[in-house]
């Protein structure tokens, strides 16, 4: 008896052949195979009964069995050729050895890039002078956090004994370190004084009375912890001295000025294709925003290879040693030196549900007291000084994280205290291209946002000083508008930064257009001021003086560098409670406050600022005196035209040449006569 049936498997078609030679029958397969046919047959009539009812069901199952059998037959072994065997081999290979393959290849790169800086420097040192220096940092940084990586726990086990000790006697030595430094300070502020004037003494007084107010009005002043409060003042001062009274550090950041300006200028070549070789003509459309969108671009490549999330890490980290504050706010200030308010809170974004009040307050503050890297090439195309805006946004971070914890103290237990466990978001491009376009596009609705402020807030003080100027005639006073009103708000806060008195007022109306506007108008203000004083033109016209003092120039960018305008605050509110929903009320609660910490900190910074800024002479000495022979339409500014007429009287018993670059007047001598006030021959 033979017996044969066709049946399917996952393996294919195959013909089963089941044969009795003594005629008896294996029971069991044949009700296997009774089943499997059955089966068969049902779903062949399920189908046919399907197909007959006018094609309107289809048989998923079916179809699906089908395609899955289809999809098996493709995946049967294959002879494979010689070239695919190789490929094989040679992807095996390099699977196998892919570590190693990586450090050959970095090896390779590294030993090819230290030749290129060792030949540069043997041809010209001067010239490969940054190269070299950024090279040195980069492999000290490198090693750095190797070791820390490979051998933390041993590191913090040999470092643990001077720890304990520190602690133990910490009660008495965080006395003699205030004491030492309170008397450093003092000491310092008396030989500066005497070499420099008392112009100084007036900028320390402001950074006390500033410090006195936010205790006095202080959320809790009982509970002030001191320690982040002269901590991060004293980085604020030692940040300064090494960058305004030192050779190196003025000049590292002078360079890093000019390398900026000298990138951003790269901006005009797609600016000047897009809108024409005319389009300076719109400086602000065309010139500034441009920058915006550039930098935007650049920052998000940055942070795409992860070179920004190493550098804020790292300043962060710097901050949360030296001042005792959390990790979360130390990350957040330190990113606020890089980018915007509401950018540097996603640094930290899922630690902020479980920040307290007091940390929440310190992330706004930071936001406030800063700018963003975006804007500040849009501020240095103004003319604004690139170097001093860039050690604005450095000196702030720490001054913002001191304000706030003055203003609103820490009542709580923080929850995230890890120095290690803070992670930092990345970046969600997946290549560098991707990253460029990403930061491009995004850079489209600051853009918009900065336009459309500037529009309005531009029409509405126009609309406010015609209002205004309509109330001062009814009593005789047009000259009333909003940069008045504000000067007089700000004058005694000015003048207590260091601000010339003359110049007090000028200042005041700045700091008026940027608490109620924005610092863009500011900033924008400022810069024809600077402009009037390098033209070198008249000080005062018809009473209204013209342009300041380069002592008040520098003083008013640190003021203004920061986002602490009412404007920012809805942004703020708005930005940080679609991050942190559960904290919605606490933000609400805090935000007006943190404004006022962020502009108080802004205003520590230019105290700090003018007490280590020495500018050289500020206004050319023909200029000077040529506008001070009308004593009634210049008044006199004493210790500037001594010098001068020091200068002046000097030259010419030495017979120097006396007036470079300026031809003086007969009345030039005069006035200098009436300064000094003594009987002189050259004055017979």
């Amino acid at each position: 008896m033979e017996l044969r049936e066709t049946s399917c498997d996952h393996s294919g078609v195959h013909n089963l052949a089941f044969q009795n030679d003594s005629g008896g029958v294996d029971v069991t397969n044949l009700k296997g195979l009774g089943d499997n046919s059955q089966r068969i047959k049902n779903s062949q009539n399920k189908k046919t009964v399907h197909t007959n009812q006018g094609d309107e069901y289809i048989n998923i199952e079916g179809d699906l069995h089908e395609n899955k059998r289809a999809s098996v037959e493709d995946e049967q072994p294959r002879l494979k050729g010689l070239l695919e065997k190789k490929y094989d081999e040679v992807y095996e290979f390099f699977k196998r050895h892919k570590t190693r393959l990586y450090y050959v290849v970095y090896g390779i790169l590294i030993t090819a890039y230290l030749a290129v800086v060792i030949a540069a420097c043997s041809l010209n040192f001067q010239r490969a002078l940054p190269l070299f220096v950024v090279t040195v940092l980069a492999i000290f940084f490198i090693c750095w956090d190797f070791l820390i990586a490979k051998y933390e726990d041993r590191i913090a086990a040999f470092f643990s004994p001077g720890d304990r000790y520190l602690k133990k006697q910490w009660f008495w030595l965080k006395w003699v370190l205030c004491a030492a430094l309170i008397i450093t300070i003092i000491c310092w502020l008396i030989f500066d004084t005497t070499k420099r004037g008392s112009r100084q003494l007036i900028s320390f007084g402001g950074l006390v009375m500033y410090v006195l107010l936010m205790l006095i009005f202080s959320k809790y002043p009982a509970r002030v912890a001191w320690r982040p409060v002269f901590s991060g003042i004293g980085m604020q001062f030692v940040l300064g001295v090494l960058i305004l009274r030192t050779k190196v550090g003025f000049d590292v950041f002078n360079w890093l000025g000019i390398q900026i300006q000298t990138f951003l200028e790269y901006t005009d070549t797609g600016a000047k294709f897009v809108f024409g070789d005319k389009y300076t003509d719109h400086f602000f459309a065309f010139k500034v925003l441009p920058i915006v969108v550039f930098f935007s671009t650049v920052m998000s490549m940055l942070y795409h290879v992860g070179f920004m999330q190493w550098l804020i890490g790292k300043v962060g980290w710097i901050m949360h040693i030296f001042m005792g504050t959390t990790p979360v706010e130390s990350l957040v200030a330190a990113g606020n030196i890089f980018v915007g308010q509401t950018e540097s809170p996603l640094l930290v974004r899922p630690y902020l549900p479980y920040i307290t009040k007091s940390e929440l307050h310190a992330v706004m503050t930071a936001g406030f007291s800063t700018i963003a890297g975006s804007v500040l090439g849009a501020y240095i195309s103004f003319g604004v000084s690139s170097s001093h805006l860039l050690t604005a946004s450095v000196m702030s971070a720490p001054a913002s994280l001191a304000a706030s914890k003055l203003f609103w103290p820490e009542t709580e237990k923080p929850l995230e205290t890890l120095r290690s466990g803070l992670q930092i978001a990345k970046s969600e491009s997946k290549n560098l291209l991707e990253a460029a376009s990403q930061g491009a596009s995004t850079s489209i609705g600051l853009v918009a946002n900065i336009a459309v402020n500037v529009i309005s807030f531009l029409a509405l003080l126009s609309f406010l000083d015609s209002g205004l100027s309509w109330v001062g005639n009814l009593f005789d006073y047009p000259q009333l508008n909003f940069e008045n009103i504000c000067a007089y708000v700000f004058m005694p806060f000015s003048f207590m930064m260091g601000v010339d008195w003359e110049d007090s007022f000028i200042v005041g109306g700045l700091l008026g257009y940027k608490t109620f506007f924005n610092e863009f108008l500011a900033y924008q203000r400022l810069s024809k001021l600077i402009q009037n004083r390098e033209k070198g033109g008249s000080m005062y016209i018809n009473g209204v003086k013209q342009y300041m003092t380069v002592r008040s120039e520098v003083i008013a960018t640190y003021a203004l560098c920061g986002f602490a305008n009412f404007g920012s605050l809805g942004l703020v509110i708005g930005g940080l409670t679609s991050i942190a929903p559960s904290k919605k009320k606490e933000i609400a609660d805090g935000a007006f406050r943190a404004m006022i910490a962020g502009t108080a900190a802004c205003f520590m910074t230019a105290c700090v600022a003018g007490m280590l800024t020495v500018p050289g002479l500020e206004v050319p000495c023909h200029i000077l005196l040529g506008n001070a022979s009308n004593i009634t339409d210049f008044p006199a500014n004493s210790t500037e035209l001594v010098k001068c007429c020091q200068h002046l009287f000097t030259s010419a018993n030495h017979s120097e040449e006396i007036f470079p670059g300026g031809n003086y007047s007969l009345n030039s001598w005069k006035v200098c006569c009436q300064i000094l006030g003594q009987p002189d021959f050259h004055c017979t």
